[in-house]
């Protein structure tokens, strides 16, 4: 059977932020809080997402290496019924590989998810009913 590459269906517009969870020293944290108080940032949130985007550009280079080397969509990768009934339509499976979010729509039935992604890599963030997460289960690497 042949297959698609995700890359040919439409990103659509930016999701809501995620929430981490970090432990940091004490020390860390008075630091941290210092600056914010001495007004080189609005809250602790503003520092440490300034940190970890310099830290993100500073390893730009290896990070659209990596990206191109395992074929990954950067960025936002939806699927709509719509596009999953045209790739089963044509015949076709997907190999979905994403770096920033994937999001499969909320009216995708676990059967038609199960008979059009043949595998889903996400690095970062897999939106899709729990139907449809369980039915794909062992295809998430």
């Amino acid at each position: 059977m042949p297959r698609a590459s995700s890359k040919s269906l439409v990103a659509s517009a930016k999701p809501a932020d995620e929430k981490i969870t970090i432990n940091l020293g004490c020390v860390d944290l008075g630091q941290i809080d210092l600056l914010v108080q001495e007004g080189f940032y609005a809250n602790r949130t503003d520092l440490i997402r300034t940190a970890i985007r310099n830290q993100l550009m500073s390893h730009g280079d290896a990070v659209r290496a990596a990206v191109s080397r395992k074929t990954l969509t950067l960025g936002i990768q939806h699927f709509s019924k719509a596009d999953l009934q045209a790739v089963q339509k044509a015949g076709q499976r997907l190999d979905v590989r994403v770096l920033g979010l994937a999001s499969i729509a909320p009216d995708v039935t676990p059967a038609l998810a199960l008979a059009t992604i043949e595998s889903i890599t996400v690095l970062g963030t897999l939106h899709a009913s729990a139907a449809v997460k369980a039915a794909l289960s062992k295809r998430i690497g």
